[in-house]
């Protein structure tokens, strides 16, 4: 199917949060995860998203318009690394909480997962915040291209065991185009398609 991605809407404060009538997945992880990466490669094109060597270039939530399927991913700010102010960062939880608390429309949360890491606090405290809202997560180990096929492997079972989830987390490379059917697939199943 030919999909396409447009940037509608970005949003820096709670105040310019509004209710879009259409399903929602939310895009979370680490600052320098590759979610941005992970947008421009759905999208076919490398500048949708704006990637930088220096972490933490999301500082707003952008809504990433999917059609024809007509479903929104809304890419959140990144944590861990970013090179910012406490005031900021705390601005940034404040939106993600504001968002994420009460939005009928918002179907999953996709965590990326860092392929190349154990599990992280952070990851595993995310999941956990997610799960708390009665979402469902879907987790996605990126950069998968880079470890060995065991190590992926295990970090799969040790995040399906995190997360008591039936299914293994999926296995995606930007770089490569590794899992971006499976994803496809998976992201139209929670939004309803």
């Amino acid at each position: 199917m030919n999909r396409t991605i447009e940037l509608v809407k970005t949003i820096y404060e709670i105040k310019q949060l509004e209710d879009i009538d259409a399903p929602q997945i939310a895009l979370a992880g680490r600052s320098n995860v590759g979610k941005s990466s992970l947008v421009n490669r759905l999208a076919g094109r490398k500048a949708l998203a704006k990637i930088s060597s220096k972490p933490g270039k999301t500082r707003s939530l952008n809504y990433y318009r999917v059609d024809p399927d007509g479903y929104y991913l809304v890419d959140l700010p990144g944590y861990g690394y970013a090179k910012c102010s406490k005031q900021e960062r705390l601005k940034w939880a404040k939106l993600i909480e504001a968002y994420m608390t009460g939005n009928r429309r918002l179907k999953a949360v996709a965590v990326l997962l860092d392929a190349r890491l154990s599990p992280q606090k952070l990851d595993m405290e995310l999941t956990g915040y997610v799960r708390s809202l009665s979402l469902p997560v879907i987790p996605i180990l990126t950069k998968a291209d880079k470890p060995k096929q065991r190590e992926l492997a295990q970090l799969q079972q040790q995040w399906q065991d995190i997360l008591q989830q039936d299914r293994l987390p999926l296995l995606f490379s930007s770089k490569t185009g590794k899992g971006e059917e499976k994803l496809w697939d998976r992201l139209g199943e929670y939004a309803g398609l």
